[in-house]
């Protein structure tokens, strides 16, 4: 693995990667391991929220440097960056959902902000040009 691209990345890269790691393994560990319910996964499915929302915040200050994307002031968006919205919606409705006991509704959103947050936009991260792909693959 070369870190060279991520260390010569602006800022705004560094931070989204410096959240989106951590989260990845935290929400697998949720997901898969942790005893649903109990002190440790609320606290950590707090933090996970956290840098999640980190994530998609850095994230809206990545500029699309691939393919087609809409230009908003010096911000240049792209397809990838929906997955903030899709993120964001999908956290606060598990957030909503487990403050008023639907605790069926909050699995099924934080199950979505893991695949589609991490793990789908995570392959959009391979894309030819981008810094992870540059990282992995030289």
């Amino acid at each position: 693995m070369n870190w060279t691209p991520l260390l010569e990345a602006p800022l705004a890269i560094r931070v989204h990667f410096a959240t989106v790691m951590p989260a990845f393994v935290l929400g697998l560990w949720l997901l898969l391991l942790s005893r649903k319910g109990s002190a440790p996964h609320r606290s950590l499915g707090l933090v996970y929220v956290v840098l999640m929302f980190a994530t998609a915040t850095s994230a809206l200050f990545i500029p699309n440097a691939v393919g087609p994307g809409l230009q908003v002031g010096t911000l240049r968006f792209g397809f990838i960056h929906l997955f903030i919205l899709l993120t964001t919606v999908g956290l606060t409705r598990a957030m909503l959902a487990i403050r008023r006991g639907d605790v069926r509704q909050h699995g099924k959103s934080m199950r979505g902000v893991y695949v589609g947050g991490l793990l789908i936009a995570g392959l959009f991260t391979l894309a030819s040009g981008r810094i992870l792909n540059r990282m992995l693959f030289g």
